[in-house]
């Protein structure tokens, strides 16, 4: 029987080769960092949101990925937002969000980033965000645990109660009408605090135990939570 997860040293080959792909996005993106860029209207009518904006910072670094993945694991699948899949039947699968939080980008908000999952049939096994702009990059390997620029990071224990909890959404817009909406007015009317516009950042902020504790959206796609 084949394993469940790929054993260590193969997990640290591909968080290695993540690294370098994060590394890779952020000498595309940073170029484009605060300066005049043309932007790119997406249109998808079944989303709350239909309008979504997209930038050559976004293709450029996506494609910048893709093609180190290609020349390294050709037999490995892709799964982009920009470009579309490739192979996602194989063994091994790279999920890539070159910015998840492209309004926070455009607008000069540091709270976008780089998304990078690894999926081992179909199971995530390795999850990384990057922020360029801080100059922060959390990796997640299975079974071993997050670190923050190397340094070991993990959930907080202090909330014990829904009703103690720091809660994040990137907007309240992103739930549909109906049974979405009144459910997350349900957890706003719960929880401690609601908190809004952190995009990937807040999933993050939960990993590394700072004060937040949860979040909660939906109208997401593979690519903005497989990391």
């Amino acid at each position: 029987m084949a394993p469940s997860t790929p054993d260590a040293k193969k997990l640290t080959e591909l968080a290695t080769f993540g690294n370098s792909l994060a590394d890779a996005a952020r000498e595309v993106i940073l170029p484009y960092w605060r300066k005049p860029i043309e932007i790119v209207s997406k249109i998808e009518d079944d989303r709350p949101i239909s309008e979504s904006p997209v930038t050559i910072a976004d293709r450029e670094s996506e494609q910048t990925m893709r093609t180190l993945i290609e020349e390294r694991y050709p037999d490995h699948g892709i799964y982009g937002e920009e470009f579309g899949s490739v192979r996602t039947d194989a063994e091994y699968v790279w999920v890539l969000d070159p910015i998840d939080g492209t309004k926070s980008f455009i607008t000069g908000k540091p709270l976008f980033g780089t998304l990078i999952g690894v999926l081992y049939r179909g199971v995530p096994i390795i999850g990384i965000i990057d922020q360029c702009v801080l100059k922060e990059r959390w990796v997640g390997i299975t079974g071993e645990g997050t670190t923050l620029n190397g340094q070991p990071v993990s959930t907080s224990s202090a909330c014990k109660e829904l009703k103690e909890s720091m809660m994040y959404a990137t907007t309240p817009h992103m739930f549909a009408p109906g049974y979405e909406e009144k459910a997350f007015a349900k957890m706003c009317n719960t929880v401690k605090r609601p908190l809004y516009g952190a995009d990937c950042y807040a999933y993050a902020l939960v990993a590394s135990g700072f004060g937040a504790d949860v979040v909660v959206e939906a109208d997401l796609g593979l690519y903005d939570y497989c990391a």
